[in-house]
């Protein structure tokens, strides 16, 4: 899209949901969907290619529901103009800017019934596969929706792309909890995928991490009322978080520290000790690799981490086993692995940081904005 200069503002259109010129001429075809004209409620996404939904929607008086940035404060808003809003103040409202200043958060306990859930996408296909960014959040909120019991399988998903975006996707590629779609809208075609894949059915408690959870403190209360309704709400890394606990817990005073926190040093101790030795470093991803063809690539290798933080922008990513043997295991299991034409790099995190010649950066654990998996 870059390169045949058909993004649009905010450019580069890497690592986001692009942008990209008739993405209005795009949105104005969902007046021809009959779905949109019957509907009442509509979540769509903050998305820049999505503002010109937004905008009929407040225009038809629907009530238009937008995510929070990441999650970190609620699951979406009520988008709510001022009252006799100009068609000036609407057009405001359906910006991000908007977004933030004339908007009412939506609590759990607020009855909500979606009829319309519009999402972006980086690549769709007319089978109604999506791809996203790769970090899940669409995913994510649609499962959330679907444990607020705002939405069901019933409910439609449309995605706004431009033409060049409608590719072929290997059904491979899909895992259960990635969400598909049933109209594409782009600025030449409405395509009914017509797609049969059942949408998630809940949040999978089983893929969701500790530190998810510490990001996203919805998740919290949406955990405590699925377990209260006794279902299976373990974490992926759930045994591990224990065991960590009791050891804490059953250390002498003074001995107690973080799990990334560093241990003193030694003299003359390798740089890069106090990275964990259950972690494995795989580094030269190529820069169009998706997590779930490196997930799919571990299972198949019989390597599946106990989770895995991915940091997919600076082509890498950390997986984190139960303890050193299984590490190694893994480490033997991938090497000469190859996604794309890139052979990739593994090693133990704490190696391939101590081996570094600018410091050991490139396996370093620093913090990470994208959700660990």
């Amino acid at each position: 899209m870059e390169s045949q200069n058909l993004a649009d503002f905010p450019r580069p259109v890497h690592h986001r949901i692009p942008n990209f010129k008739g993405s209005y001429l795009a949105c104005q075809n969902i007046k021809d969907l009959e779905v949109f004209s019957r509907m009442q409620e509509v979540k769509v996404d903050p998305d820049k290619p999505l503002e010109g939904v937004r905008l009929l929607a407040l225009q038809s008086k629907k009530t238009l529901l937008v995510p929070t940035p990441r999650l970190r404060t609620g699951l979406f808003n009520r988008i709510t103009p001022p009252p006799g809003a100009t068609k000036d103040i609407l057009r405001k409202c359906a910006t991000s800017q908007g977004v933030r200043n004339y908007s009412t958060p939506v609590g759990l306990d607020a009855r909500v019934l979606v009829d319309l859930v519009v999402v972006g996408s980086v690549a769709v296909s007319e089978k109604g596969w999506r791809i996203g960014k790769g970090e899940g959040y669409a995913d994510l909120e649609y499962a959330m929706m679907v444990s607020m019991g705002a939405v069901s399988q019933a409910t439609p998903v449309v995605t706004i792309v431009h033409d060049c975006q409608v590719v072929d996707i290997p059904e491979a590629l899909l895992e259960d909890h990635d969400l598909t779609v049933d109209y594409i809208l782009t600025p030449t075609r409405v395509i009914t995928t017509g797609c049969e894949r059942p949408k998630p059915r809940g949040i999978t408690w089983s893929k969701i991490s500790y530190e998810m959870m510490g990001k996203i403190p919805i998740l919290k209360s949406l955990r405590s009322r699925e377990q209260q309704a006794g279902k299976d709400v373990t974490l992926q890394d759930e045994h591990r978080h224990l065991l960590e606990t009791r050891s804490q817990q059953t250390a002498p005073p003074g001995a107690v520290r973080r799990l990334w926190d560093p241990a003193p040093r030694e003299s003359g101790s390798v740089q890069g000790e106090d990275v964990p030795s259950d972690t494995v470093y795989v580094g030269n991803l190529p820069s169009d690799t998706r997590v779930s063809e490196l997930k799919r690539a571990l299972r198949e290798l019989g390597a599946a981490p106990l989770r895995l933080t991915w940091q997919g922008p600076r082509h890498r990513a950390f997986l984190h086993y139960p303890d050193s043997a299984s590490a190694q295991q893994a480490i033997s299991c991938l090497q000469g692995l190859r996604l794309g034409t890139n052979t990739l790099k593994v090693a133990l995190a704490r190696q391939q940081r101590a081996n570094d010649p600018g410091g050991g950066r490139a396996g370093e654990l620093h913090p990470s904005p994208y959700p660990t998996i």
